[in-house]
């Protein structure tokens, strides 16, 4: 892609922001409602169009409207567009993000919720957070590995912000009876139709103290790239459910499905062109919750 294409995408890109972000602000502002959680949508769907990013998925998703923590591997920053082109929904990232120009503003449009990873008792504060975000019906993805990676292993997961679970479990904010894990495998199989080789690795994933610039402009340049996007079994957290091994089942789930698209993988469907309808008559038809 030559310089001026770039640039004229970016420029599209920057006039649908420009259209979006009053109607968006005051939906966020004045009730939360469909507008706000499906213009994301939309505009992360733009941005993959114009860059001829591909994104497929398999497995069973959490039917639309129930609350789920998505336990995901992390590989770039392309992840948040990926995942966000999918359905309404929300992440939690470091506090640093917040002050990024430009993409702390989208990520607040977006509802993240940010925490200060230094500060131990962020945890509890960022989990009773998310527990209230999840009683309310929101799905928010959590990068259980705590930072990106190569895309080629899988780093530990943390268990400690799957804390949010419990706390949507508790009679402060609602008292469920359960609340949906989800683990979720993401993967970048392909790029220009091709197999992605180790050498082509570090032009998609973006981790260690890689500079954003110079891997933007390689995204850009190298041509079309699929993302893989495989949903495991759900894992249900109930009040008796132990944490950890809660989120080590979820670990084992996402490296399975790593493996699964590596290989090939189950049947996978493309992204729709639009947003799936949500509330009364969406389809619900997902299989139900595993138990623990």
């Amino acid at each position: 892609m030559t310089r001026v294409g770039i640039g004229l995408r970016l420029f599209v890109q920057a006039v649908a922001f420009l259209i979006v972000i009053g109607p968006h602000w005051l939906s966020l502002r004045f009730g939360r409602g469909r507008l706000a959680a499906h213009i994301p949508v939309l505009f992360h769907r733009l941005f993959l169009r114009l860059f001829s990013v591909r994104v497929t998925q398999s497995g069973s998703p959490p039917p639309p409207g129930e609350p789920a923590l998505v336990l995901s591997n992390h590989v770039s920053w392309l992840d948040i567009v990926a995942l966000g082109s999918l359905r309404p929904l929300s992440f939690v990232a470091k506090s640093e993000i917040e002050g990024w120009p430009l993409i702390g503003t989208l990520a607040k449009l977006q509802r993240t919720v940010f925490i200060e990873r230094a500060k131990r008792a962020a945890t509890a504060s960022v989990n009773a957070t998310v527990g209230e975000r999840l009683v309310s019906g929101d799905l928010i993805v959590l990068f259980a590995e705590g930072t990106t990676g190569d895309g080629l292993r899988l780093l530990p997961f943390r268990s400690s912000l799957v804390g949010a679970a419990r706390a949507a479990l508790s009679a402060e904010t609602g008292g469920l009876a359960r609340i949906r894990l989800q683990p979720l495998a993401l993967a970048y199989p392909r790029r220009n139709g091709l197999p992605v080789t180790r050498a082509e690795r570090p032009e998609i994933a973006w981790y260690g103290d890689m500079d954003l610039a110079p891997h933007l402009a390689l995204f850009a340049k190298r041509g079309p790239i699929d993302v893989h996007v495989n949903w495991g079994a759900p894992i249900a957290f109930e009040p008796a459910t132990d944490r950890k091994r809660a989120t080590a089942q979820a670990e084992a789930a996402v490296r399975q499905g790593l493996r699964e698209i590596r290989l090939g993988g189950p049947a996978s469907r493309p992204v729709p062109a639009a947003p799936e309808p949500l509330g009364e008559g969406a389809d619900v038809s997902a299989p139900g919750i595993a138990a623990v």
